[in-house]
């Protein structure tokens, strides 16, 4: 057989490591990873050409460009399945740090006119260009630590100008960054005061001004809810999730996050893509989640940082057959950029093994946002979005808590981090 051409090799790998589909992953198999010592993958048109035995490759494939994983482990580049990237750099809120600290809840530190409301006055007088700018700075960070796929959502504009301004600024972004980015429609993040007790005059705002400009212009591919007490009731969510639906965008839920409300039930009835946090989720919501296939995508950064004594039950939703799938939930309440931390967090707050996380963060992770048959594991055909870690396996990951393990970071077959510093064209 003749030596075919690739662009890239990457080689000698001391473990090349990946989940298998196909998505999604539950239960024994969401822990089932395909190990390859001395492994390695070849790279040509920005897709995974083969991968095998550094000794099998080599007799397949040649190419100009190598990269000697000798000691290292290569994985499915991170996808992180949930964030609020687009928000002014002046809606951070490090004083509310402070507040917890003494006490305050999340809910009381929003109804005090703090929280999300403080990021929502802050980004509504952000141009849309300075947005775009501090969009692409986070995703620096993001690649740096080995995220190539990024669901982004909206959420603090919550006017229909603002709303738009924010999912333009993603779409921008988008075209300017290596990392993808998988918009999201967040209109119904919080009721904004000029709303103040007419939370269904805001709900019709959101579903027959904003959800028509954002679908014609075709801005977002999904549309989530923030269903919480004190938020959006079951009803308002379901009313907005089902004309969202109607304009083609798939069902997300920010379900029980601070009790249950029904929101895992909810996500199941719709057929929604993931339902989000799940903190207080019943059994029963979790069983029909289980039943519809929705994703659970679990963000235990959450509740670290607004110090919530409780994490999502991970492990009994493996064992309900929930396909379980994992992110930062990066925002200024949750201001964590590094999937391999939220892996960690899974492994030692939420019951979850190693492997089970690494599936968390990259397969499932990729099907809870519509991408599983892309991005998400190392499989001939996909996109050749790969990070080498500078650890010799794959348990590594989720053992080391707050380090950056990134070697090299590939996207679409180029090489885009290396040795801690962004490269490329």
């Amino acid at each position: 057989m003749p030596v075919q051409e690739a662009d890239l090799i990457l080689y000698g790998a001391s473990e090349l490591t990946t989940p298998l589909g196909p998505a999604p992953l539950t239960g024994e198999r969401l822990s089932q990873l395909m190990v390859i010592h001395d492994g390695a993958v070849a790279v040509g048109d920005g897709l995974i050409l083969a991968v095998g035995r550094t000794s099998r490759i080599r007799r397949s494939y040649r190419a100009e460009e190598e990269i000697d994983a000798s000691g290292m482990t290569i994985l499915p580049g991170f996808v992180d399945a949930h964030t609020h990237l687009v928000f002014s750099s002046l809606g951070y809120r490090p004083e509310e740090l402070s507040m917890k600290a003494r006490g305050m809840s999340y809910m009381e530190i929003l109804a005090s006119g703090g929280g999300i409301m403080r990021t929502v006055r802050a980004t509504r007088a952000a141009p849309e260009g300075q947005l775009v700018r501090e969009c692409l700075k986070r995703l620096d960070v993001m690649l740096l630590h080995g995220t190539t796929t990024v669901e982004a959502k909206s959420g603090y504009g919550l006017t229909v100008e603002d709303e738009l301004k924010c999912l333009r600024a993603l779409r921008e972004a988008d075209k300017r960054h290596p990392i993808d980015l998988v918009p999201t429609f967040l209109g119904a993040h919080a009721v904004p005061p000029e709303y103040e007790g007419r939370s269904d005059d805001y709900v019709e705002l959101v579903v027959s001004e904003m959800l028509p400009r954002v679908a014609k212009a075709r801005l977002a591919s999904f549309c989530d809810v923030f269903c919480e007490r004190g938020v959006f009731t079951p009803e308002q969510a379901r009313r907005i999730l089902l004309a969202g639906l109607r304009y083609g965008l798939k069902a997300k839920v920010h379900a029980d996050e601070f009790s249950d409300t029904g929101g895992a039930s909810l996500a199941a009835e719709l057929g929604a893509a993931s339902a989000d946090h799940l903190l207080f989720s019943s059994e029963d919501g979790l069983k029909a989640m289980a039943e519809a296939g929705v994703v659970a995508v679990l963000l235990p950064a959450s509740p670290l940082t607004t110090m919530i004594d409780r994490f999502a039950d991970a492990r009994r939703m493996i064992e309900l057959g929930v396909p379980v799938a994992l992110g930062t939930d990066f925002n200024p309440n949750c201001p964590v950029e590094n999937v391999q931390t939220v892996i960690a967090l899974a492994c030692y707050r939420m019951g979850m093994t190693q492997a089970e996380a690494i599936s968390a963060a990259t397969l499932n992770a990729a099907h809870a946002i519509g991408l599983s048959g892309s991005v998400g594991s190392i499989e001939p055909g996909k996109k050749a979005d790969l990070v080498v870690l500078d650890v010799p396996g794959h348990e590594h990951v989720g053992y080391r808590l707050g380090s950056n393990l990134v070697k090299y970071v590939i996207k679409s077959g180029e090489l885009v981090v290396e040795d801690g510093r962004l490269v490329g064209p």
